[in-house]
């Protein structure tokens, strides 16, 4: 029988910007199960995060940088013939786009104490979902970004997004070349899944890594 996640379940329960209020709640749920989406400004994290877990559950803007808080969702899974499965709750962190230049420097170290607390603090028990835009992959500040997380301990998934932007045959066969390259240069990356939010091209195989991560004993 397919686990899925549970779209209708999916709700907001807090929206943190203060270091004292993330380090105190990440502190008391140190054995959650959770995931967290992380990737830079306008990459369309907010567009896999729906189609995903639901319909507007994460606020969608065409101005790169909107979300700066650590946005925290609880959501529940579903299996058929197993009302069980639904008793479970687990976490969904929508973290803020990195790599967002226009923006005070005040808010850039905010980001950056923000995010260390964060990743510091966080249960071990979560997966990072970091995601690329597969039009222009490993900018400068994914690069960075993917250095500062491979001094963790977490799961991670790699995703490259709109992929169905690339119409073009020379753009894709690019892209492939760019991958291997990628992985090839960083053996912590074993693949990169393809997708596109908008078409849910490859989001069925994010959500089938997600539930056998969260469900496994």
């Amino acid at each position: 029988m397919t686990i899925q996640i549970d779209r209708g379940t999916t709700t907001f329960r807090y929206g943190f910007t203060s270091l004292e209020q993330v380090e105190l709640w990440l502190n008391a749920k140190k054995d959650i199960r959770a995931v967290a989406f992380i990737g830079r400004s306008n990459v369309g994290k907010s567009s896999l995060i729906n189609a995903l877990f639901g319909n507007k559950i994460a606020r969608i803007s065409k101005t790169p940088g909107r979300t700066r808080e650590i946005n925290v969702f609880t959501f529940r899974l579903q299996e058929k013939d197993n009302p069980a499965m639904g008793e479970q709750e687990y976490y969904l962190f929508d973290l803020p786009g990195y790599g967002h230049a226009d923006v005070s420097k005040a808010m850039s170290l905010h980001w950056t104490k923000l995010m260390n607390l964060f990743f510091s603090h966080v249960s071990k028990k979560t997966i990072m979902v970091t995601i690329q835009d597969a039009r222009h992959p490993m900018q400068k500040a994914d690069l960075k970004f993917l250095d500062y997380l491979v001094t963790f301990p977490f799961s991670r998934i790699f995703v490259l997004n709109k992929f169905d932007k690339l119409k073009k045959q020379k753009d894709r066969s690019k892209l492939e070349k760019e991958i291997k390259t990628m992985l090839k240069e960083h053996d912590f990356i074993k693949k990169f899944l393809k997708v596109s939010a908008e078409t849910k091209l490859g989001t069925d195989i994010i959500e089938t890594k997600v539930i056998n991560f969260l469900t496994k004993t």
